[in-house]
């Protein structure tokens, strides 16, 4: 069954519970040809989940979806621009960071993603891998038991101040006692060029760019920062498996709209997109991508970015990390 199909037959259930009286008849929505703001440039993940879903989503609503990339600031500029959209056709494809701690990291930022969006549909989830030099010979095991002891001289690199990375592994560091220098980088293919070169000895990075790198014998995947095993790398074990309780983490993309939008567009956008993501063209195509599809509610959208922005909260404020 195609994607197209799928959504529609979504949609019809839709419509008949609204035809029953369950559901009260929204206006009508779209309109007008829709734009999809990315607060990353063309080519970055962000840009290619909204690509894959801007097709589908188009055919099913029956207007045009226009991809509109706004990058800077680490994805808040988009995050603002739909923010303050009164339009009524402006979405946003966002990451985890724009929807839970922007105002944490940075009180300045001019928006309040508790307050000003409205979540729609968390897409697709990833763990972080934990890696580390070619050269550790031990186990994951091992590496927990008796490798960390080495970490008050090691360094670990990140893609910057305040990103998933960075936190993730400061609560690696709370968890285990450990104290890397932290050394930022532009971005994660400089992280990982900066392991090759010795620079550092400690990464958190997402499994698209962690396991080619570790496949041809040039890094150590220790384990991933998910709760459990995770479907994209299932040979290796979880932090929490391995012992270290408390960094449950994931990167992660969703969808979200002004907070003034209508909640039966809301309900409609979050019914087309858990159809659309939850086929298995798209699950397909974004497992390639280095995702696991998730496709959930407003509310498990919501519910997530409540449960994240708890768990990086403490570690903000304890370590006074901003990105200013």
């Amino acid at each position: 069954m195609t994607i197209v199909r799928r959504t529609f037959l979504a949609l019809g259930g839709l419509a008949a519970a609204q035809a029953s009286g369950a559901v009260a008849t929204p206006p009508p929505w779209p309109s007008k040809p829709i734009r999809l703001v990315v607060g990353f440039p063309g080519g970055s993940s962000p840009d290619l989940t909204a690509r894959a879903l801007a097709e589908p989503l188009s055919k099913a609503l029956g207007q045009p979806v226009v991809v509109d990339n706004r990058p800077g600031a680490s994805g808040n500029i988009a995050a603002d621009l739909v923010a303050k959209a009164t339009d009524g056709h402006t979405l946003g494809l966002m990451i985890n960071g724009n929807l839970t701690i922007a105002k944490l990291l940075n009180p300045k930022t001019p928006y309040d993603p508790f307050k000003d969006l409205q979540p729609v549909s968390l897409v697709a989830t990833a763990p972080l891998v934990l890696a580390v030099p070619a050269s550790y010979a031990g186990t994951p095991q091992e590496f927990v038991r008796t490798g960390l002891q080495a970490g008050n001289t090691w360094s670990y690199g990140t893609p910057g101040q305040g990103t998933v990375a960075h936190l993730g592994m400061e609560l690696l560091k709370a968890k285990t006692g450990i104290s890397p220098v932290h050394v930022p980088y532009p971005g994660n293919p400089q992280v990982v060029n900066a392991m090759l070169g010795g620079q550092i000895q400690l990464a958190l990075l997402p499994p698209g760019l962690a396991m080619p790198q570790v496949q041809a014998g040039r890094l150590k995947a220790i384990a991933v920062t998910s709760a459990g095993r995770s479907t994209l790398v299932p040979e290796l074990p979880s932090l929490a498996e391995l012992g270290i309780q408390g960094v449950d983490l994931e990167v992660w993309n969703a969808l979200a709209v002004p907070a003034a939008t209508p909640a039966a567009v809301v309900n409609k956008l979050a019914v087309l997109v858990s159809a659309i993501v939850r086929s298995p063209e798209m699950r397909q195509r974004l497992f390639a991508q280095g995702w696991q599809v998730v496709g959930s509610s407003p509310e498990g959208l919501a519910n997530r970015m409540r449960q994240d922005a708890s768990l990086l909260a403490g570690v903000i404020t304890r370590q006074g990390i901003r990105n200013e």
